[in-house]
């Protein structure tokens, strides 16, 4: 069953994935991701006292998953 996986993303990484241009993300898989779940992609900055959002968000398809030539535990996800 597909889920959705609630993740940040920095400024100048959400906003190639915005204009379309960034169809993929590499994450470490300790979520177990799976093609089919929903990514919700939350942008934000890595302050001193924590993450600060902006309140734009993204939702992502996972279409394609691949751990080839990544280091351990990590994926590259095709996503739509």
């Amino acid at each position: 069953m597909a889920k959705t996986h609630k993740l940040k993303i920095l400024p100048e990484y959400f906003e190639p994935v915005a204009k379309g241009i960034k169809n993929f993300e590499i994450r470490k898989n300790d979520r177990e991701f799976e093609i089919g779940d929903k990514l919700l992609l939350q942008e934000c900055w890595n302050d001193p006292e924590g993450p600060t959002y902006t309140g734009r968000v993204l939702e992502r398809k996972v279409i394609y998953i691949s751990d080839y030539e990544q280091k351990e535990n990590y994926v590259v996800m095709g996503i739509k």
